[in-house]
């Protein structure tokens, strides 16, 4: 991937209809992408129907990203490749995008050229739900759907494809307050054109797994 490429929020990685290496064991691995680069794949037991991708809230880490969705997506047959910041957020919100989109665009070609499926999404929580929003926008020819748990804003550099949109916010959120995130959020891409869920319920600043699975339900049946 080239800088100017990754400063575009663009991925290069893509499907295999048939992966050459060899598959990745079923569990939690860490992928060797060189030093920096913090990315964690889990891998269920039996067949393997998707890969999620999801973006950890500010200052957290691939390990929270994994505990927030791992066992819900496991029980749906998903794969769940979870990347670290390079710094307490994602590059889009500390600096401009870069360094991040490089990393998970390696981590994607490592997981794609092993793991035989059709179908990605990306999902993200709080900061990681911003960052899911906008980098779906500008790889809709990639992520088929975007799922954002208590997001920020969508800000994105390019729009390629129409992948659809799911949003949860919690309505009592101190954090990013509903209505000038996520019912903005969901009406500004409403506006845009695209098909959007949109779910509020009475909670803060959080991603449940009821609502994980929700959106993993959403995805994949609908």
């Amino acid at each position: 991937m080239t800088a100017s490429r990754a400063a575009d929020g663009r991925l290069d990685a893509r499907p295999s209809a048939a992966p050459a290496g060899p598959p990745p064991e079923p569990g939690v691995t860490a992928l060797d992408l060189g030093p920096g680069a913090e990315v964690l794949l889990a891998v269920p037991p039996g067949e393997v129907v998707a890969l999620l991708v999801f973006f950890h809230g500010a200052g957290g880490s691939a390990a929270d990203a994994l505990r927030a969705v791992a066992e819900p997506a496991a029980a749906r047959g998903v794969a769940v490749l979870a990347p670290t910041s390079a710094a307490a957020t994602w590059d889009l919100i500390a600096g401009g995008l870069g360094r991040d989109v490089a990393v998970l665009d390696a981590a994607l070609a490592d997981v794609l050229a092993r793991l035989p499926v059709g179908r990605v999404a990306l999902a993200g929580f709080s900061d990681g739900g911003s960052y899911a929003l906008s980098l779906g926008v500008a790889n809709g020819d990639l992520a088929e759907a975007v799922t954002a748990f208590s997001p920020g804003f969508v800000a994105a550099p390019g729009r390629y494809g129409r992948p659809r949109f799911w949003i949860s916010h919690g309505t009592d959120d101190r954090v990013l307050p509903v209505e000038r995130c996520g019912r903005r959020v969901a009406a500004s891409l409403t506006a845009d054109g695209y098909e959007v869920g949109y779910h509020e319920f009475a909670g803060g600043h959080v991603v449940t797994p009821d609502l994980v699975d929700d959106a993993l339900r959403w995805w994949l049946d609908g």
